[in-house]
């Protein structure tokens, strides 16, 4: 299993990770299989989405925004239960086929860390399983 990190810089964001699990993939030396993306906070998430146009990823976090308002009555009273909310709507992980050694995603699409609880630094876990 390979980790690695993730700095943020805002309470919340969408940051691209899909080089960093690509390098994943190539170190574990599968060629065919799946690699299993999994953030390890309970206030974060992993999403698979458009990387082309970036107003996809504001869209994406202004409707969480609207579902899930800063400003609203929850119990938890740490201030961040709209990012435990979020980080159980879009999952704390992705599972992305490999073939070839390398990632089989769509053209358009990127696998995304969901901060909803930052600035902080993040751990992210990839397991990669196949055949060498």
């Amino acid at each position: 299993m390979e980790r690695f990190s993730v700095e943020t810089r805002r309470r919340t964001e969408l940051v691209d990770i899909t080089a960093q699990v690509e390098r994943a993939v190539r170190a574990s030396g599968v060629k065919d299989g799946v690699a299993h993306v999994f953030a390890l906070h309970t206030t974060a998430g992993i999403t698979i989405n458009e990387n082309a146009d970036p107003t996809v990823v504001q869209d994406v976090l202004a409707a969480l925004e609207r579902a899930v308002p800063q400003e609203a009555h929850y119990r938890h009273g740490e201030g961040n239960s709209p990012a435990h909310v979020k980080s159980s709507l879009m999952g704390c992980s992705q599972t992305v086929p490999v073939e070839g050694g390398r990632l089989v995603l769509g053209t358009w699409q990127a696998i995304y860390f969901c901060e909803f609880d930052g600035p902080r630094t993040r751990t992210v876990a990839v397991q990669v399983s196949g055949t060498p």
